[in-house]
């Protein structure tokens, strides 16, 4: 009795610890996926369009506030203190609304940025997701940027590369002119 309990004890360890073994771990790049997305570079031509309106709102500001220094030095010698220092104040409200502006205009670019982004990496995580459920894997790590994912160092010939799978699943073609 004493023999059979330890075989069994020991064929359980066997069985354990071999299907430990049997786990399937993965890696993708999605820094070769994402860019190459229709939906990314349809986000990135509207950021980039969204950007310039700003650009071009502060800009309007700076020619206005340019021209009205511009005339504030020339017809200073001419104006009284009183509109003189008037003039100054406009000024300073002036650069004042260019700071505020640039500040709202960054964060609310940073907003769009996250808004348009937000549901093409979602995409490509889902696909990485069905791949990866499909293939049976374990755990997949994003190797973009092994630093980001907190991968010190591994082993690339000890996971299998989903990447064309995922690239197949999104209908992505990678386009060499955005490629690294």
């Amino acid at each position: 009795m004493k023999k059979f309990l330890k075989l069994t004890l020991a064929g359980a360890l066997m069985l354990c610890s071999s299907s430990v073994f049997a786990q399937k771990f993965g890696r993708v790049d999605l820094a070769v996926i994402i860019p190459n997305m229709a939906e990314y570079k349809e986000a990135s031509a509207n950021l980039e369009t969204y950007a310039k309106d700003l650009q071009d709102q502060l800009e309007a500001i700076q020619v206005e506030f340019n021209t009205r220094l511009a005339d504030f030095e020339k017809n200073a010698g001419t104006m009284t203190d009183s509109v003189k220092q008037l003039k100054e104040t406009e000024l300073g409200q002036l650069q004042q609304r260019y700071r505020d502006f640039s500040q709202i205009a960054q964060q609310d670019l940073s907003k769009k940025e996250q808004e348009l982004m937000l549901p093409v990496f979602d995409k490509a995580n889902e696909a990485v997701k069905k791949i990866s459920q499909a293939g049976g894997y374990l755990v997949v790590f994003n190797t973009s940027n092994s630093a980001a994912a907190g991968l010190a160092y591994f082993d690339e010939a000890a996971l299998t590369d989903i990447t064309d799978a995922v690239k197949r699943e999104l209908n992505v073609t990678e386009d060499t002119s955005t490629a690294n």
